[in-house]
């Protein structure tokens, strides 16, 4: 089955950038889809950015458009999440997911598989 671990949490600066990395392993079929999300406490889990590793579409949610950048390198087996401009609102445990459908996006209900999390925070 698909398991996924993230990397790349951390803290940084209002207006500072990192990248988170989704290391993944399983069948590739199981992950034709894969999506950020993040989620603070007392809040649903949000979509961030969500990729369909076929045909390279990606969806950002609007809160990120600009910024955000997610890529994968299929050699590595790896999906990545740049984040540019990181404001205190960015901050949150980010959570990578893979879905067999590539057209999952940001549809946390689409995802089957998750990842345990990495921690970013934003200072202002």
């Amino acid at each position: 089955q698909v398991q996924l671990l993230e990397s790349g949490g951390g803290s940084v600066q209002a207006g500072g950038s990192l990248r988170l990395s989704c290391a993944a392993s399983g069948p590739t079929e199981e992950r034709n889809g894969v999506g950020w999300f993040r989620q603070v406490p007392g809040k649903e889990r949000e979509g961030v950015a969500g990729l369909h590793q076929r045909d390279g579409i990606t969806h950002y949610v609007d809160s990120v458009k600009g910024r955000f950048t997610i890529s994968s390198d299929h050699a590595k087996n790896t999906v990545y999440l740049l984040m540019n401009s990181l404001k205190p609102e960015d901050a949150g445990t980010y959570y990578c997911a893979a879905a067999q459908s590539g057209s999952c996006y940001t549809l946390a209900w689409a995802y089957r598989r998750w990842g345990q999390g990495t921690q970013v925070t934003v200072s202002s």
